[in-house]
């Protein structure tokens, strides 16, 4: 009988078919979803309504992982969530096994190549290195050095316009009470290579725009990382009769999702100078604030629409003194349930309920410009549903996703066993070899720090 290590134990998965190695497992068990490249062998297993990614991987690993990952989920850290390691694995013969990482599928998230495969445009792009930085930041803000950065090792919640990523394999990790900047750069100079390689592996199979070049897209990640982390944690020294710009820079780290538990200040001897640095930062400020207020969980940029939605509804309905929190539930029980409740149920595995609004609420102005009339909420959900929704594709499950840009998996449980007609075909060109070039990928997304600190600038 194998051993469950688990936190949250699922007493379903006892008795699953642990005697066979998972590349035997029944495909009654499993669910074909997209997923990225791996070293090991995964597979998605459906359990009851749950869906869960098992990963087969030496002891010592799996328990690592498990622990380093617990560690992250319980500090807020967008990582997937530990379940169990299931060890003392027996083949049917008797043979020992290695044992199974467990952790919980992400719903509606996909492998970067997934969105590649769909088609990507340049300025998506930019959106999903915004959120691969964001995610760099967020773990070594945490002291958890990745020492494997790759999009592999990423998935991809759509986010309200942008994207949010989270950590799916943290086998070669670590956690320290803070990071050094040498240990923070060895990271840097792990994503350089990896992600130079995935970005020419898409070049060779035609699923990156030709405007983008591998060697300036890495070159953006680490210049935006760098921009990124001196905003977080740099310290700001200015003259006394500037004290406004304390609150600036606590307002330009709420914009980017920070909010700020500590803020050193000092001045000078003289009193003529004065010098800030964030001490400790916390990611989720807008999502936190809607939790609060909405007993919604959403990511950070839906978050952000959303209130921005909510304070719209009050500045309409007139109650400006009244209270926030009464204000948010009449904001919850007239607008963002009926929206999500009009959806049909076969439509719902196509997105979540915070994308969904944030989708209805674009349709909504598009069709408001384009009518030249406001259109109600509920006409635009419909409408929403009917020219948008029920086009695309399904992101939360997918019963047999065998059949990727036109061709066939041979094993759709399974993708690193290719196509069905998969041939050799000619060569990649060598990137160190090309000299064509190509304009670097122009930052578009909530991290242009730049462009944040000009509003400021114009801003009363």
């Amino acid at each position: 009988m194998p051993r469950f290590l688990s936190s949250r134990p699922d007493s379903r998965l006892i008795p699953l078919p642990w005697e066979l190695p998972l590349a035997e497992w029944p495909t009654s068990q499993l669910v074909a979803l997209p997923r990225g490249i791996s070293r090991h062998v995964v597979r998605f297993i459906k359990v009851g309504s749950s869906v869960y990614a098992a990963k087969e991987v030496i002891e010592d690993m799996a328990l690592h992982e498990f622990r380093l990952l617990s560690e992250l989920h319980r500090a807020g850290t967008p990582a997937v969530e530990p379940l169990a390691v299931v060890t003392g694995r027996l083949s049917q013969d008797g043979e020992p096994l290695d044992p199974v990482l467990v952790t919980r599928h992400l719903q509606f998230s996909l492998p970067y190549r997934s969105l590649f495969t769909q088609g990507v445009r340049p300025e998506t792009v930019s959106r999903l290195l915004d959120a691969m930085v964001l995610l760099l930041a967020r773990l070594h803000l945490v002291g958890f050095m990745w020492r494997d950065v790759s999009l592999s090792n990423v998935l991809f919640l759509r986010d309200a316009g942008e994207f949010a990523a989270y950590l799916v394999d943290a086998e070669t990790g670590e956690i320290h009470p803070h990071l050094t900047d040498g240990q923070r750069a060895h990271d840097l100079e792990i994503a350089t290579v990896n992600l130079f390689g995935e970005f020419c592996d898409l070049e060779a199979g035609n699923m990156l725009d030709s405007s983008l070049n591998p060697q300036r897209l890495v070159d953006s990640i680490l210049a935006r990382y760098r921009e990124l982390w001196a905003e977080l944690t740099g310290a700001e020294e200015f003259a006394d009769t500037e004290a406004f710009r304390i609150e600036k820079r606590v307002r330009r780290l709420n914009a980017l999702g920070f909010d700020v538990a500590e803020l050193a200040i000092e001045t000078s001897a003289d009193g003529n100078r004065i010098r800030i640095e964030p001490k400790v930062v916390d990611a989720g400020h807008h999502s936190r604030r809607l939790l609060r207020l909405t007993g919604l969980d959403v990511e950070e940029n839906q978050a952000r629409r959303l209130l921005n939605d909510l304070d719209t509804f009050r500045a309409r309905q007139g109650s400006s003194n009244a209270d926030e929190p009464v204000i948010a539930h009449q904001w919850l029980t007239e607008c963002f349930q009926p929206v999500v409740e009009a959806v049909p149920k076969e439509l719902r595995g196509k997105r979540e309920a915070a994308q969904v609004y944030h989708e209805v609420l674009d349709y909504r102005w598009y069709a408001s410009q384009r009518e030249h009339r406001e259109v109600p909420l509920l006409e635009a959900t419909h409408g929403y549903i009917r020219d948008v929704l029920s086009e695309l594709p399904d992101e939360k499950i997918a019963a047999a996703p065998g059949v990727i840009d036109g061709r066939e998996l041979a094993n759709p449980y399974d993708p690193s066993h290719g196509f069905i007609d998969e041939d050799e075909g000619p060569m990649p060109v060598d990137p160190w070899e090309d000299a064509a070039t190509a304009e670097p990928a122009t930052p578009t997304g909530f991290l242009d720090i730049a462009a944040l600190r000009a509003r400021q600038q114009d801003a009363p």
